[in-house]
Formats: structure tokens, sequence, C-alpha cells
């Protein structure tokens, strides 16, 4: 059985953010922000039709500035967070905000792909996610699996935890945290844990990765020297509580077992350049992708530390007794960890890799010409996870 080919979108503008859309699980959707400098920037809404294996797309604008960082709520797929450049007194900031897209876009009752990006529709500010105290924001991040109400912003040094109000029209700072020590501080990213009910956070600042209690705001363990340079994107494995992925320019990807930091559990080095971008399979956790400035995506098979590193659990009364010989001898071995594909129909720096939030085999990449690439993982590979 052939394997379905990439299907290939190209947007005219450069780009780096990208993100499915979480709070939609019956569409295949993806959110796409541009970086222009000369032009209005924009929202690509990437529809995938996966019987007729197209693209559908509307764009809607965002005038604000350029895209560097991009959210969408987990409970209302209307809403999303940017963080954008601004210019004030010929300084450069990085802000962020929370918007709405036009209530009859949302309705699914948008215009034909042509007529939309002749007069893009422009987003609805609901509320800035105001930091004018603390300097650039890297990234905001959503409460996984939450109402929508609660938000994270990495600023410089600062974490900030914010109430959405008022149908997110309103944002106020609830608690915070500042990480400390010598020299020019500042966070790269973060991932909030969708394990121990929220209450924690993964930050990565330089070449470290801090944990962080959220009910306290305060610091519960820290992996120095997690990379050997600037660490670029965390993942927690959406089944293994203790488990985190990191990745970063030294061109490794590593994994982390948080209660032991003193190793890591494994080491990828499989891409020639920085690693970008790092995502766990959010329904089978063996599976991982990885996006680098080496203009490629790997997809690998990390089994021996996933949550089923022996392969599926086997009810014993479905098994004859020979069966059962082989299947103890087969059982005490860990399956081999392996890289499944190597995908290479970008030819720029692959800045984000996301997973499908509506189709566990589909996945999407950017890199940063514009190229939003549509993947998905090889039917052979599938069917011998699900059989």
């Amino acid at each position: 059985m052939e394997d379905d080919a990439p299907v290939i979108y190209g947007l005219e503008f450069q780009a780096r953010a990208l993100t499915a859309q979480t709070a939609e699980t019956d569409a295949i959707r993806f959110l796409v922000g541009t970086q222009s400098l000369k032009f209005d920037n924009q929202i690509h809404i990437i529809d995938f039709d996966d019987e007729n294996n197209m693209i559908n797309k509307s764009v809607l604008l965002h005038d604000a500035g350029e895209i560097w960082h991009i959210g969408g709520s987990p409970a209302d797929k209307a809403v999303l967070t940017t963080c954008y450049n601004k210019t004030s007194e010929s300084r450069v900031l990085t802000c962020a905000a929370v918007w709405r897209m036009p209530p009859e876009w949302e309705s699914g009752s948008h215009e034909s792909p042509d007529d939309s990006s002749n007069n893009p529709q422009t987003l609805e500010l609901l509320c800035h996610l105001d930091n004018t105290a603390h300097g650039s924001v890297a990234c905001v991040l959503w409460e996984p699996m939450g109402d929508g109400k609660r938000v994270i912003s990495l600023a410089e040094n600062h974490v900030l935890l914010w109430d959405l109000q008022e149908s997110s029209s309103k944002a106020t700072i609830s608690s915070s945290a500042t990480l400390e020590g010598k020299g020019q501080l500042k966070f790269t990213t973060g991932k909030w844990s969708p394990h121990h009910n929220s209450t924690q956070l993964a930050t990565a600042n330089d070449t470290a990765i801090r944990g962080w209690d959220l009910r306290s705001m305060s610091q519960i363990y820290c992996i120095e020297n997690a990379h050997g340079q600037l660490v670029r994107d965390l993942d927690f494995n959406p089944n293994k509580q203790y488990y985190l992925a990191s990745c970063g320019d030294d061109c490794k990807v590593k994994f982390w077992d948080v209660r032991h930091i003193s190793e890591p559990v494994k080491s990828l080095e499989e891409h020639s350049h920085w690693v970008w971008s790092v995502r766990y399979n959010h329904s089978h956790d063996q599976l991982l992708l990885t996006g680098s400035s080496d203009s490629r995506v790997i997809l690998s098979n990390m089994v021996s530390i996933s949550s089923e590193p022996f392969g599926h659990l086997v009810d014993d009364d479905d098994l004859s007794d020979n069966e059962e010989n082989q299947q103890e001898d087969k059982g005490k071995e860990p399956l081999q960890d392996s890289i499944i594909a190597t995908y290479e129909e970008h030819e720029d720096s692959v800045y984000a890799v996301e997973w499908s939030a509506a189709d566990p085999w589909l996945f999407a990449s950017l890199s940063y010409d514009g190229r939003l690439v549509i993947n998905r993982v090889p039917r052979a590979l599938k069917y011998r996870i699900l059989l």
C-alpha cells in the first residue's frame, strides 16, 4: 500500500509560528502566523480535507505586527493568542494579546478561498497581556485541557500567570515568579505540564531547563547545562508524567526523567543543525517529531522510553500455549528505538512541527520561507501500533 504523498501549501510571507487548533477535534486544522516587515501580517487557517487530500485556507488580518508565537485556546476554537513585535520609541518589544476570530468565520460559513484572501477579515482584539513592566514576551502557554481561563506568559526572566475574565476580554496577573541569578537571564520557551492537575511548568533559559510549581511559584528542579548550547523547545510526554523531551542548538534531542536529572534517559543526534521544535504524539507517546534548521523533519519511534516499551499488553486468555511461550520470550525484551522517516520537502529552516489535534496520524511542519507541509505517519507503522 503506497503511503499518501505530502501536501504542500505556500504562504507568500515568511513564517515561523504554527499551532494545531486544540479545541477543534473534528476538523484537521492548523493556524499559521506570518512574519512580514513590509505588509500587514496574517493568520492563515489551514483546513485539511483528509478524504480528498487537499487544503482549504482562510486568511485573517493580524495588523499588530509580525508573529513570533501563536497558541489556540483549549476550550474555544475561536480564541487564540499571539506574541508579536511592536516598535515603540525606536525599541522593538514583543507583546502578547488574546484575539477572537470573526463570528461568521467561526460558524464555518466563510467565503471561498479566493474571496477571503482578497478581502481578509481582521481579528478582534479581546485583551492585551500587558507586560510593559516585564519586557518582551517569548511565548504564551494555555493551561492544557483547561477551560480557557488561564494562560502563562514568559517575559524576559518573569513567569506570569494570567486569569482571563469576562470572556477573555480582561486579563489580570494572579501570580508570578522571577528567575534570579547573574547575567542577562531570559526565558526562550516553556511548556505547561498536562500532569499533576496542571500545577507544573517547565521553562528553558540559555542551556538550562527548570521546573516550577505554579501553586507556590517556586522552582522544583533545575537541569543545568541540559544542552551544550541554547535550549530551543520542550515537550512533556502525554502519558508518562515525569518524562520531558528537549532540543537545542547542539543539534541534539534529549529525554529526561525529571526525578533523576543528572543524566538524560536518552539522547538523539540525527539532525545536523539547530533543532527548533520537538513534539510528542498526543495518543502514541513513542512517536516523536523534530524540526531543524537542517531543513529536515524527523519522525522517531522512541518505544523503549514510551508508556508501552514492550509492545501492546496482550490478554493471557487470548493466547494458546505455544503463543504464550513465544509471547513471554518477546515480552522481556524492550522494543528497539528507530528513526521511522526523514521528511525533506522543506528548503529552509523548519521552525515548527505540530501534530493534528483531530487525527493522531497526521502532522504539519513549517519552514521560514512560508512552506507548510502536511504529512502522515507511514501506514505500515500505524497498523503495527494499532494491531
